[in-house]
């Protein structure tokens, strides 16, 4: 029984549902939105709102954390000068889930994620 586990699994090991969710994550970060599965979308989700809140506090060990996690610098560092600006009065819901037409090839749920 999976009683209290919410980590959404992805059929993946967990190495490969990291690295998953950090190409996603960048992917967001560097295009404003993306489209995926619906599962993806809503797992992403959380680590989008965990980058954009470090770094709204602009600290250097927040800097130094989402650099470890988010794959290019040049992303951090934007992602670090724009958000003030962005999503300054913001108290969180940072991105928004469109759904859409199922997949051609296999009809999984499709969805596109953005940033608001």
């Amino acid at each position: 029984m999976r009683h209290g586990r919410k980590v959404p699994k992805l059929n993946r090991p967990p190495d490969q549902r990291r690295a998953l969710l950090r190409g996603l994550t960048t992917q967001l970060l560097k295009h404003g939105r993306i489209k995926t599965t619906r599962a993806r979308a809503s797992a992403v989700r959380k680590y989008i709102d965990k980058m954009i809140t470090l770094a709204k506090d602009g600290s250097l060990h927040k800097r130094r954390q989402a650099l470890g996690f988010i794959y290019e610098k040049q992303i951090v560092h934007a992602l670090f000068a724009e958000v003030q600006d962005r999503y300054g009065e913001r108290n969180g819901g940072y991105t928004r889930i469109i759904r859409t037409l199922p997949r051609r090839g296999d009809n999984a749920p499709m969805a596109y994620i953005e940033l608001v």
